[in-house]
């Protein structure tokens, strides 16, 4: 995709081309001002000759306090303030004194009084001068604050990137001890041909893993093929004890959530519900619209109430906290997690999250 080269950049984006933009700007702007002013109150156009020295000499004095000041920002806030409000006064007197010998040389018939003249200029120069420092500090004030506050948003946004990096990276050791220790009881049990399948299944999986970030947002749709990849590895275990049942609407499919959200609840579902009995559970995966969220609903048919204390809870289940954490970094408020035993048996985990899809 080309980039547009007429797309608006920040003013501040390069400080050295907008410093020297408002000081160019400023300048003119305080020269025409006094221009115009002076003309419409009847002055000849030769008034306009001490004016424009008198703006260049103030451009040039405000560029040599823009090099010191730019040095006393590194310092002590009393020697910053008490050098700069010198530097002020000094350059005031400076350029109060260029400004009266001009006029001076200019009007030499005139009766203005040498010293009331310059009082005259400095009192205008210094009120100048220190308008021009009080905006160089308020600007620089203003690029620090933002400065910092985009340094606060990377961090919080490194940091939370890592802690999703973190959460999810949790999931792997667990699912990799289960699913090795399968592989290796097949292969005491000299069954090859079903270890080499599990292993060629559980690599597929964990080629997903390392493809998609660990704080990627993936569709539903895909999260679902990955589930069913993982179930495949599973099935191998336990066979037709375990029986997966999946009903998503495809106004959802598209909706998109924390990758590898929904493994640790198909597993605890499998250790809970699937392993315990002799004849095995269903486990369902179901997903539809729920005005503007999605509603995930993972459930199976295990002891449910029968079996309360083997559950685990929000306080020692790490599969349940993990997605809760997870959620809230992806959703913050805007999600809810539910779980609940069914009356007729079983356990179901009910998640609300938003509707969000992105552009393909």
């Amino acid at each position: 995709m080309s980039v547009n080269p007429f797309q608006a950049k920040p003013f501040f984006q390069d400080k050295n081309r907008a410093f020297w933009n408002l000081q160019s700007v400023g300048w003119a702007g305080a020269f025409m001002l006094r221009g115009i002013s002076g003309l419409a109150n009847g002055q000849p156009f030769s008034f306009l000759i001490p004016v424009l020295i008198s703006t260049i000499t103030g451009y040039s004095l405000t560029l040599l306090m823009a090099v010191i000041f730019r040095m006393l920002l590194k310092q002590r806030p009393f020697v910053t303030w008490t050098v700069s409000i010198l530097v002020v006064l000094i350059a005031a007197g400076i350029g109060a004194f260029i400004d009266a010998w001009v006029f001076a040389t200019q009007n030499r018939g005139s009766s203005a009084v040498g010293l009331q003249l310059l009082l005259g200029a400095y009192y205008l120069t210094v009120t100048l001068l220190f308008a021009w420092a009080a905006l160089y500090y308020a600007i620089n004030f203003y690029l620090t604050v933002e400065e910092q506050a985009d340094q606060l948003l990377r961090l919080e946004n490194q940091a939370s990137s890592a802690q999703l990096a973190m959460l999810r990276y949790q999931l792997n050791p667990h699912f990799l001890f289960n699913t090795l220790n399968s592989i290796s009881t097949l292969v005491l049990l000299k069954q090859t041909d079903r270890a080499n399948a599990m292993l060629s299944r559980l690599s597929s999986f964990l080629r997903y893993t390392l493809i998609n970030e660990p704080t990627a947002m993936v569709p539903l749709h895909q999260e679902i093929e990955t589930l069913k990849l993982y179930l495949e590895i599973e099935k191998m275990r336990f066979e037709d004890r375990l029986r997966p049942v999946f009903d998503i609407d495809p106004r959802v499919a598209d909706a998109h959530l924390p990758s590898l959200l929904l493994q640790p609840l198909v597993e605890n579902a499998i250790k809970y519900a699937v392993t315990p009995k002799e004849e095995g559970a269903e486990i369902g995966v179901s997903a539809h619209p729920a005005g503007e969220n999605v509603r995930i609903v993972v459930s199976d048919t295990g002891p449910g109430l029968n079996d309360e204390h083997k559950r685990p809870n929000l306080s020692t289940g790490v599969g349940l906290v993990n997605i809760r954490d997870r959620l809230t970094q992806a959703f913050g408020e805007r999600h809810s997690f539910e779980t609940r035993f069914a009356p007729g048996g079983g356990f179901v985990v009910t998640i609300e999250l938003p509707l969000v899809t992105k552009p393909a």
